[in-house]
Order: C-alpha cells, then sequence, then structure tokens
C-alpha cells in the first residue's frame, strides 16, 4: 500500500496526539481535565485530510482503539469490561460520526469551518455518549440512583454531562489548532520550496 506525503504527515500528526493522550493519562498530568483530550480532533482532521475515504476512517479509529486498549488494562483496568470500558460502542459510534463531520471539510478548510466542526462534534459526543449511558441504566452521580428511563431522565443525564463536554470543547479546539495550523503550516512551506526562485 503506497501513501501519498501528505498522507504521511497527517498520520504521523494522529500518530503524536494519540501518543500525548496515552501519556497524559498513564502519567496522570491531566486527571484534573477529565475529556480534555485530542479524540475529536483527531477524528475532524482525519475526515478532513486523508483523501481515501477507507484511510479516513481507519486510522483514527485504530489510533483511538489503541490507546483505549493500552489504557483499559492499565490505569482504567477496575474499569473494563473485557478488553475495553462499558458502553465504548457508543464511544466509537459516536468517533464514526465525528469523521463523518471531518469529511464534510475535505477541501474546504477554513477557520470558521472548523470551528463549526469542532461545535458539532461535540454536540455529537453529547448526545450520543449519554444517551448511551442513560439506556445502559447510568447513575445520577448526585443522588445515587439510577436515571429515570422517561424524556426527564434523559435530560437530567445530558445535564450533569456538561461540565465534561466542555473540557471536550475546549480540547477539540485546542488540539484542532495544533493538528489544522501544523498541516497547513506543513502545505504552505512544502508549496513555497515547488515555487522556482525568480533570480
Amino acid at each position: 500500500m503506497k501513501f501519498s506525503k501528505q498522507t504521511w504527515i497527517a498520520l504521523a500528526f494522529i500518530i503524536v496526539i494519540a501518543a500525548l493522550r496515552l501519556t497524559l493519562n498513564l502519567t496522570g498530568e491531566y486527571h484534573d481535565l477529565s475529556n480534555f483530550s485530542g479524540i475529536g480532533a483527531m477524528a475532524i482532521f482525519g475526515g478532513a485530510y486523508f483523501k481515501n475515504q477507507g484511510k479516513a476512517f481507519a486510522f483514527p479509529v485504530l489510533a483511538l482503539l489503541i490507546t483505549d486498549l493500552i489504557l483499559a488494562q492499565t490505569i482504567y483496568k477496575p474499569y473494563s469490561n473485557g478488553f475495553l470500558y462499558g458502553g465504548w460502542y457508543w464511544v466509537y459510534g459516536s468517533f464514526i460520526l465525528m469523521v463523518v463531520v471531518g469529511r464534510f471539510l475535505k477541501n474546504r478548510i477554513t477557520l470558521v469551518n472548523i470551528v463549526v466542526s469542532v461545535i458539532v462534534v461535540t454536540m455529537i459526543h453529547w448526545l450520543v455518549t449519554n444517551f448511551g449511558v442513560w439506556i445502559g441504566g447510568g447513575t445520577d452521580v448526585v443522588t445515587g440512583q439510577k436515571f429515570t428511563r422517561d424524556i426527564a431522565g434523559f435530560w437530567r443525564c445530558l445535564y450533569l454531562a456538561i461540565p465534561f463536554e466542555r473540557n471536550f470543547i475546549a480540547g477539540t479546539m485546542a488540539y484542532s489548532a495544533i493538528m489544522f495550523g501544523g498541516m497547513e503550516l506543513v502545505k504552505s512551506k512544502a508549496a513555497a520550496k515547488a515555487v522556482p526562485s525568480s533570480e
């Protein structure tokens, strides 16, 4: 399988962000910033920069899966359900939808479009993962009771998740700035080198 230069560079960005996610979790450096991670940015970035649709989905999902497997068997072992954590399919379902959002950015990468994409993927993460918590019989951390199986229970679940989603949108915005900014910088430097000198 041959990769273009852009594919290698985009893959390198994803590997670095995935490694950073792993390092920060394993060292406990961002224990107080739950959900402040680069997974949303990885999804958008992968969808936007990998021209091949298979790679656009495969590389970000593999990066998430590998880091999740390591974390689930180390610091999150007490909470793991086999190889991964409980309800992982809701997280991965939302992640795949985030990549779809990134696909809409392909060849339309602007600051406004990136910001809109960050907001959209945050909403996807908030609604899908917390629907999974609610439908799976999750517990209200304030009352210690199970969420009621009605619209009030679902809204309560969404409400309690707001602090985590604030961290998620902040992390997605920050990592998107690093990934998209870095990629565009690399592309602009490559384009400048390709222009023949007039001297």
